[in-house]
C-alpha cells in the first residue's frame, strides 16, 4: 500500500465524486466545529481541496482561499466550477506542500478534511510541522480523519486522534476540539466508517 501515492484513486472517480462531494451542503458537514472557525474576512489554506466545495463555502462567506489539490483532474475541474475571485488554486501535496511553502504566507485557517489519513507516519510527522509553521499567532487548524475499510486503490491509514494530538502538541498547538463520530452518510454508516474531527491552535 505504500508504493501507491498519498492521492491513489482519485483520478479515475472524478466523475462520482463531483457528484457526492457537490450534493453534500458544507454548512452541514462543518457544523460540529464551524464555531471555532476565523470570522470573516480570514485568509484561508484549503490543502487537499478536492471539488472546491469547501472553497467555494468559505469565499461565499467573505474569506479568501488558497485551494490546494494535487490530482490535476479534481483541481482543473474544481477551478472552473468554482471561478470565484477569493479562490486561488494550486498544484500541492502534503507532507512538503513546497509551492505553498515557498509562498511565505500565513493563514488563519488551514483546512485538512479527509486528507491526513492517507499520509505514512514519516510524513504525518513532516506534514504536521510544515502546517503549523504556516499558521498565523491565534491561527487554527481543523483536520478530519476517516476510520473503516479502505476504498479499492486508495492508501489510507487508521490515525487515531490521540496520536494526531500528540504529534500536533510536539509541533506547539493546543488541541481545541476532539471528536470521533459517525460518518453522517447512511451508506458510510453501513460500513462502520466513523470520522474524527480535531482543532488546533497556535498560540
Amino acid at each position: 500500500m505504500t508504493d501507491l501515492p498519498s492521492n491513489a484513486g482519485y483520478a479515475t472517480e472524478v466523475d462520482s465524486l463531483f457528484v457526492r462531494y457537490e450534493s453534500r451542503n458544507p454548512a452541514g458537514i462543518h457544523a460540529p466545529w464551524v464555531h471555532l472557525f476565523p470570522k470573516p474576512p480570514a485568509r484561508i489554506l484549503d490543502i487537499g481541496a478536492g471539488t472546491g466545495r469547501d472553497a467555494g463555502w468559505f469565499a461565499s462567506l467573505g474569506h479568501s482561499v488558497l485551494a490546494v489539490e494535487p490530482t490535476d483532474a479534481l483541481r482543473l475541474r474544481a477551478a472552473k466550477l468554482h471561478p470565484e475571485p477569493e479562490i486561488t488554486w494550486l498544484d500541492d501535496i502534503l507532507p512538503g506542500i513546497p509551492h505553498v511553502m515557498a509562498l511565505g504566507e500565513t493563514f488563519d485557517l488551514i483546512l485538512m478534511h479527509a486528507v491526513w489519513m492517507h499520509l505514512t507516519e514519516e510524513e504525518r510527522a513532516d506534514g504536521m510541522a510544515n502546517v503549523a509553521s504556516l499558521l498565523n499567532p491565534g491561527g487554527r487548524i481543523a483536520m478530519s480523519q476517516r476510520h473503516g475499510p479502505v476504498p479499492k486503490g486508495r492508501r489510507m491509514y487508521d490515525v487515531s486522534g490521540e496520536e494526531t494530538i500528540g504529534l500536533a502538541t510536539q509541533n506547539g498547538l493546543t488541541n481545541l476540539f476532539h471528536e470521533r463520530a459517525e460518518s453522517i452518510q447512511a451508506e458510510n454508516r453501513a460500513n462502520n466508517i466513523q470520522w474524527t474531527k480535531l482543532v488546533f491552535e497556535k498560540p
